[in-house]
């Protein structure tokens, strides 16, 4: 039997996060024959929602969980992590200009690599999904020294879509037309 990974998910309150859940559950993301111990980690408040997720996990009675925890506690979250999938971050609102934000989830993602450094294997793999992707990632990273920086990376598929969409309307062609789109860099106001 291969052991389980300890697999963290931050933000999980979030549609986008909550929807990666089955996936990580199904063999999707790891593979079918791999045994994963979920953590699921949230802000005190939310609590009570990771309550309903675990509620709906358990409906789904995945095999591959061998556990799901749901907690508030940075020390419980990060142990002994193999993966950290980092969904947590502030949205953007209405009136809010790229720096506020950037601001704003720069001291959320810090936070998390300081946990990353402080309770989690370093060998631990991490993938920075909150907006902006490329900036938390940096900011984990650089907070979490121990980590390799090879070990950190992020998910930028909202503006790949972006930019793959821009290219459609521009040039009249389809979806399926579009290939090998790059994301480099934070998009800005301008």
């Amino acid at each position: 039997q291969t052991e389980p990974v300890r697999v963290l998910e931050t933000g999980v309150a979030d549609q986008i996060a909550c929807s990666l859940l089955y996936s990580i559950g199904d063999g999707s993301v790891f593979g079918k024959d791999q045994p994963i111990i979920l953590v699921l980690w949230d802000i005190t408040p939310i609590m009570s929602v990771l309550d309903s997720i675990l509620t709906e996990l358990q409906d789904c009675a995945l095999p591959l969980f061998k556990d799901v925890i749901t907690t508030d506690k940075e020390e419980v979250a990060f142990k002994d992590l193999d993966v950290a999938i980092l969904v947590g971050s502030m949205p953007r609102r209405e009136g809010m200009e790229r720096i506020d934000l950037l601001k704003a989830n720069v001291k959320i993602f810090k936070c998390q690599g300081a946990a990353l450094e402080k309770y989690a294997k370093k060998s631990v793999k991490v993938i920075a999904v909150g907006d902006p992707a490329n900036t938390n990632c940096l900011a984990a990273s650089k907070s979490a020294p121990s980590m390799p920086k090879e070990n950190c990376s992020r998910l930028t598929r909202l503006d790949h879509n972006l930019a793959k969409t821009q290219i459609v309307l521009k040039l009249g062609v389809t979806d399926d037309d579009v290939k090998n789109v790059i994301i480099w860099g934070n998009h800005s106001s301008t």
